[in-house]
């Protein structure tokens, strides 16, 4: 490993100048950048509650037609659905 001492003997460089805190802006490049992230998440969450949705709506269908599979083995008449099921958003409530 080379020696670096000779560094700590060398003068600490002082600015010429100095910087206005007000000139420092990310400017239009980061407000680009950041609503471009903005824009990626919003799409990536409805993305993932699009498809958390449709997991769940598999899991009801699966657990009705297991439902109905076992009554017929048992012999029984298929089980009621609640009636709420049925219903889609937007269609008018059953009497």
């Amino acid at each position: 490993m080379p020696d670096l001492r000779w560094l700590a003997a060398l003068p600490t460089p002082t600015p010429t100048s100095t910087v206005r805190a007000e000139s420092v802006t990310p400017g239009v490049a980061g407000f680009i950048a950041i609503a471009v992230v903005a824009i990626v998440i919003v799409l990536l969450a409805i993305d993932m509650l699009r498809r958390i949705r449709r997991a769940q709506y598999r899991v009801d269908v699966r657990e009705q037609l297991d439902a109905e599979e076992a009554a017929q083995e048992r012999g029984e008449a298929a089980p009621e659905s609640r009636g709420d099921d049925d219903l889609s958003p937007g269609s008018p409530a059953k009497d």
